[in-house]
């Protein structure tokens, strides 16, 4: 018997998105001017009004508030009627140093022997469904709310739109797991004031069944744009008036999305947020590294789709177990223990070694803040920070390094592909 299944995603406006980005872009100015700091950094939004928290370690100053307040201004929130505006907000800082008692588990004698930030388990997750090794609603979420910011920045098609929006895509898949079609879209998009909210519910579904649809499917690969059909059930700001929003008409906190920023749903999640964190908080480099297990063995052949799991001891750089769970969809003569054992030996999944093996001690984490963290584009680009402190500086870097398939042909060579 067919089922369903449903993601969600959030726009960068979304005040739990806002305060994540608010948290990475202060992370990677820390990591700009001090590659070594040790960063944890929270933020809350509600009305006109900033906090951040957090412990930090590190050899640089950076001014939190202006950060802050850039961050803000570029996601959108720049009139005064949102109230909640990057110019006029409060900004109070509340950073204090890290704990000895947490840092002397971390730092070691040599870089190898550097103990996990913490203790959890991690998980990663990849899927042969869509051409990012993604699941299909979660990556068709995440498309509708990145189209749809393009189209408020453009401000020539639907031009009354406002940052903050949720989207929500239910998938019908056969009995062998295969999406057949898309059931139902829900989207709510904050918007200006209209004279009549009748006439205002049925412009916006208009505007998004007839402009943001259509422009989304012409991105995607045939088969996916086969899924749409007429009798898609859509709910476009199901609960009417959306002009309250942002930060104003509910309170952000950092962390508080961690399953848009990963699966929507499929797999697993160990609990642990993103942003804000440097990677020696295994919570994120070891899901990234999870990630990048996942994917690559997916491309290599091993398996349709596959869960890695990795766990820590604080203090400990060695993980605590690997694990591998193929879901049956393992295409070679091997039981999932076994595959588990190779992948153990294949990747070096100390905190050191992810570090250095995805080049995450470098400021690229204000780009995995919204939108999801997984399924992303690696790519190389020249980031620019400017400290009244520390002065200009320019940096390169690979964004994503995760999502490379890099590994691909190393697995086929482990399991004899």
């Amino acid at each position: 018997m067919s089922y369903l299944f449903t993601s969600e995603s959030v726009s960068e406006g979304h005040p739990d998105k806002v305060a994540d980005q608010i948290s990475d872009n202060l992370l990677d100015n820390f990591l700009a001017f001090d590659p070594n700091a040790k960063v944890a950094c929270e933020t809350l939004v509600t009305t006109g009004q900033v906090v951040l928290a957090g412990e930090v370690k590190t050899t640089t100053y950076i001014d939190a508030p202006i950060i802050a307040r850039e961050t803000i201004k570029k996601i959108g929130y720049t009139k005064g009627e949102y109230k909640f505006e990057g110019e006029s907000c409060g900004v109070i800082s509340l950073i204090h140093e890290q704990s000895q008692d947490i840092n002397q588990g971390v730092d070691r004698g040599t870089p190898e022997e550097q103990g996990a930030g913490d203790q959890g388990m991690m998980f990663g997750y990849a899927t042969n469904e869509t051409e990012n090794f993604m699941p299909l609603a979660l990556d068709l979420s995440h498309r509708l709310l990145r189209e749809l910011a393009v189209i408020r920045r453009e401000g020539k098609e639907i031009k009354y739109l406002r940052p903050d929006a949720k989207s929500q895509v239910t998938i019908e898949y056969s009995d062998e797991g295969v999406p057949e079609r898309i059931d139902t879209i829900v989207l709510s998009t904050q918007h200006d004031e209209f004279d009549e909210d009748e006439k205002m519910l049925a412009k916006i579904k208009h505007d998004i069944v007839g402009i943001l649809i259509p422009r989304v499917k012409a991105h995607l690969p045939k088969n996916i744009q086969k899924l749409f059909n007429d009798q898609i059930k859509y709910h476009i700001n199901p609960t009417g008036k959306f002009v309250i929003g942002g930060p104003h008409g509910d309170t952000g906190l950092t962390g508080r999305k961690i399953i848009v920023d990963t699966y929507g749903g499929k797999g697993a999640h160990g609990g642990g947020a993103f942003s804000g964190k440097d990677p020696s908080k295994v919570d994120r480099s070891a899901a990234y590294a999870a990630r990048h297990i996942a994917k690559n063995m997916v491309a290599a052949g091993v398996c349709d789709q596959v869960l890695v799991q990795v766990s820590y001891a604080i203090g400990v750089a060695e993980p605590t177990s690997i694990n591998v769970e193929t879901y049956n969809s393992s295409k070679i003569d091997k039981n999932d223990g076994e595959i588990s054992m190779i992948i153990e030996n294949l990747f070096d999944m100390r905190p050191a070694a992810i570090e250095k093996r995805l080049k995450l001690r470098n400021p690229i984490y204000s780009e995995t803040a919204a939108y999801g963290h997984m399924g992303r584009t690696p790519r190389t680009v020249t980031k620019h920070f400017s400290s009244p402190y520390s002065g200009d500086k320019s940096i390169e870097v690979e964004l994503f390094t995760w999502e490379k398939l890099d590994y691909v042909d190393k697995i086929k060579q482990a399991f004899d592909l």
